[in-house]
């Protein structure tokens, strides 16, 4: 975590609303398939009426004024599922988590004879030294390929019900395969992979310590790794968690100001609520375009393959320019190029930010809410000016970087090697 010199932000008054924000219940309470998901809890499920909305309360975009006094924004959080430190990781019935599972699936994470070419591992794209993500704008692809969107964490994504920049993948599990066999990704063919496992002496051994079967199978490859995320991969332990479990003393004035911002003036409670901080709905945002895609004809030829293997009307295949969202799987305009809201916990060490990766600081990224997004008329409404002021953007930032705990960090494990038939 970055530790900043807050001298220079003191105020008389900051004891006093330090402790006025502890007394807030709703704080201190108690983040490339087609899967068929509900979709239909996007921007379209808001009111049309946006002006009769507490959410669009023209005092909401503010002008510049001191953030010492909460009186100038209503607080919002008390329309939107409280913000909560995260509950235990939920594990599904048919794929318990069990030591032996965990540690064949760690070893699977780091094994890039799992992709098509034996150069692609899951970790390449969720490196443990660049966030669990790989530190760039936009994702590597697959060899002789370049992806068009950003490669997320992976951390916490156990909470997650919808998985992928646009939702496609219901669980762990969904994601793992869509990954490991996707075009542009891992390009993995399951048939090759059991035949590569199940010439690595260890490996056999390790698939009959953890589900009792004779060889390797590549379903059960796809429960191994979800095990071993669910197990090692979750963030828990920031100072916001430590603040919602009762340590008072846990986020600084800033942070404690810009949680204040958060909840009320930002405005950022409107989608990012709940224990993830995500509503895991689905909003447009008019993002400037990233220009290391605009330069890369790879990353143009992914997306036009996109487009293709998604099944868009022709219409759209040939105009197309940019990445289409959760239009893709429904086919209706008014979800084109829609993304689903990213949880916020781990931030700290993820940046580039958005599904394009155009925003490479949490300064420029506030600064685009602070202005409202984009022009494209078919922005989300629940965008809108901000008017903060200096102070209160670094309030801000303060707070959002308390949201991230301790950097989890694993050395890749030393991988068994093939042995030839006898």
């Amino acid at each position: 975590m970055v530790q900043r010199d807050s001298a220079t932000w003191k105020r008389t008054t900051h004891a006093l609303w330090a402790t006025s924000l502890l007394l807030l219940p709703a704080i201190v309470c108690c983040g490339c398939g087609d899967d068929g998901a509900d979709r239909s809890n996007d921007d379209s499920s808001k009111p049309a009426d946006h002006a009769a909305s507490p959410l669009h309360d023209s005092d909401n975009s503010g002008t510049d004024s001191p953030a010492a006094e909460p009186e100038t924004a209503p607080d919002l959080a008390d329309e939107f599922p409280p913000l909560a430190a995260l509950p235990p990781v939920p594990v599904p019935g048919d794929n318990p988590i069990t030591p032996a599972k965990v540690e064949l699936g760690r070893m699977l994470f780091f094994d890039t004879r799992l992709s098509g070419d034996a150069g692609t591992s899951c970790a390449s794209c969720h490196d443990p030294r660049l966030g669990w993500g790989d530190g760039s704008g936009l994702s590597r692809g697959y060899a002789g390929t370049q992806h068009w969107r950003n490669s997320q964490t992976v951390v916490n994504t156990a909470y997650l019900s919808k998985l992928f920049w646009a939702g496609e993948a219901p669980s762990l599990e969904a994601q793992a395969n869509s990954a490991i066999t996707g075009n542009l990704a891992g390009n993995g063919d399951p048939v090759m992979i059991e035949e590569r496992l199940a010439q690595i002496p260890e490996y056999v051994a390790l698939f009959q310590q953890a589900f009792g079967v004779d060889r390797p199978r590549y379903p059960l490859v796809l429960k191994s790794i979800a095990s071993f995320e669910r197990a090692e991969l979750t963030s828990d332990d920031s100072d916001f968690d430590k603040f919602l479990r009762g340590d008072e003393q846990a986020l600084s004035e800033e942070s404690q100001r810009g949680l204040a911002i958060f909840r009320g003036k930002g405005r950022c409670i409107v989608c990012h609520n709940g224990p993830l901080l995500s509503d895991e709905k689905f909003h447009y945002l008019d993002l400037p375009r990233n220009e290391f895609f605009e330069q890369d004809p790879l990353r143009q030829i992914a997306l036009r393959y996109q487009h293709y293997i998604r099944g868009v009307p022709e219409e759209v295949y040939r105009n197309a320019d940019h990445d289409l969202g959760l239009y893709y799987t429904t086919k209706r305009d008014e979800d084109i190029g829609k993304f689903r809201t990213p949880p916020l916990r781990y931030l700290a060490y993820t940046s580039p930010y958005m599904h394009n990766g155009v925003f490479p600081t949490l300064a420029e990224l506030i600064e685009y809410y602070n202005q409202g997004g984009g022009d494209d008329p078919r922005q989300s409404p629940l965008i809108q000016p901000l008017g903060l002021t200096e102070e209160e953007k670094f309030d801000l930032e303060e707070f959002l970087l308390s949201l991230s705990g301790s950097e989890i960090r694993i050395t890749p494990p030393v991988l068994p090697l093939y042995k030839p038939m006898e």
